[in-house]
């Protein structure tokens, strides 16, 4: 590859496609775009820049990934942008023995088939995406960037389910999920990843990784990006035996409960108004579904981070990252509220107290960035 190469990164999802483009070198790393193709599957798409302003728009026609794709690079060239020399995609689920990137290749493509169900709602619009790509452009490297990779180092006995060792062979095992991420935050800490760190990515999608010296120890998501703490539409965690009774209901069948845990629990399931954290703060004061949601959801955070800091034997400094962790100041405060045995202190604004035992940070998460790094350093 050049000594200077940009790199496109798309980040898939059921109804939109993000990206980023970077410039790349042994010495420098720049953005050059950003933004996102909104309105796959329903129409019309629409090209957005990273301040949500509409750039380009199509009617009609297959609204589907190849078409945003399409839409994407056609105004990237008239933009007059390089050509890339690769593209990076943000690939959810690698299975257990992915630990790092990947390049592209019919081989890898059938394996991500096979991983479809573990992570039915981002896969296979991702291996769209991906065959997209390919059939415009064959001869463009394409890389996968794994959410799972990151956890793949945890010890197995955080891998582990409490089930028959047989399963736990054939892959049913506890993954963990935002990967990319978390590699981001570490590397951004530096040399303050070192000790007993907890970060916490929350936003639509949340979950919480421990990390000693750098290395993680444990996560909160498990099998699925189902598991672990209350979400926006997801439930999280949940009894085992409320799934088998649900099941047993009339017209409750597998493909019910997957539209239930997925789609219609977590903070929109509690409030019934919306899985949005903003709008539920707004709504707060006079609504007490919304407040009850928004309780249930610090509580589900609050007690993870009571967890990890137990299998870490106390906590250094708790990393708040993601939209809501980011710029939820209200949710953050509300979190820390009894962590003050584990000398965590937080002040209004839901920031940490510099002489608090434990430190609190908020960092600013960047996943584009990472997977701009792993493809360049995959193809240099």
């Amino acid at each position: 590859m050049r000594s200077a190469t940009d790199i496109l990164c798309l980040n898939c999802g059921s109804s939109s496609l993000k990206f980023a483009i970077y410039t790349m070198s042994s010495t420098d790393e720049s953005l050059r775009e950003r933004g996102s193709v909104e309105g796959i599957g329903v129409g019309p798409l629409e090209l957005r820049d990273d301040q949500g302003a509409v750039l380009s728009k199509r009617q009609g026609g297959a609204c589907d990934h190849a078409a945003a794709l399409r839409l994407l690079f056609e105004a990237l060239r008239d933009d007059d942008v390089p050509a890339v020399a690769a593209v990076g995609h943000r690939v959810v689920h690698g299975g257990p023995d992915r630990m790092g990137p990947a390049k592209i290749d019919s081989a890898l493509i059938e394996e991500l088939r096979a991983r479809i169900p573990m992570a039915p709602l981002h896969l296979p619009q991702e291996i769209r995406l991906i065959e997209a790509t390919a059939a415009r452009w064959p001869a463009l490297p394409q890389v996968a960037c794994f959410d799972t990779a990151f956890h793949r180092r945890m010890p197995e006995i955080a891998q582990r389910f409490a089930l028959p060792r047989s399963l736990f062979d054939e892959g049913v095992r506890r993954y963990g999920y935002h990967g990319l991420s978390y590699e981001y935050v570490v590397q951004t800490l530096g040399s303050d990843a070192r000790g007993r760190v907890i970060i916490a990515h929350l936003g639509n999608g949340s979950s919480l990784a421990a990390l000693r010296d750098g290395r993680p120890i444990d996560t909160t998501m498990g099998l699925t990006p189902i598991g672990g703490v209350m979400m926006g539409t997801r439930s999280g965690d949940l009894d085992p035996g409320v799934l088998l009774q649900l099941l047993e209901r009339p017209g409750w069948d597998l493909e019910r409960v997957a539209r239930l845990v997925n789609h219609e629990a977590g903070l929109l399931g509690v409030s019934g108004e919306s899985a949005d954290m903003r709008r539920l703060l707004e709504l707060r004061p006079t609504d007490p579904r919304a407040d009850q949601a928004i309780a249930m959801y610090c509580r589900s955070v609050r007690k993870a981070i009571g967890a990890l800091a137990a299998e870490l034997g106390g906590l250094d400094l708790l990393v708040f990252t993601g939209g809501i962790g980011e710029h939820a100041h209200q949710v953050r405060r509300e979190i820390c509220a009894g962590l003050e045995h584990l000398g965590v202190r937080c002040d209004e604004a839901g920031s940490g107290d510099s002489s608090a035992a434990a430190r609190v940070r908020v960092v600013s998460t960047h996943e584009n960035l990472i997977i701009a790094r792993q493809t360049w350093s995959l193809l240099a």
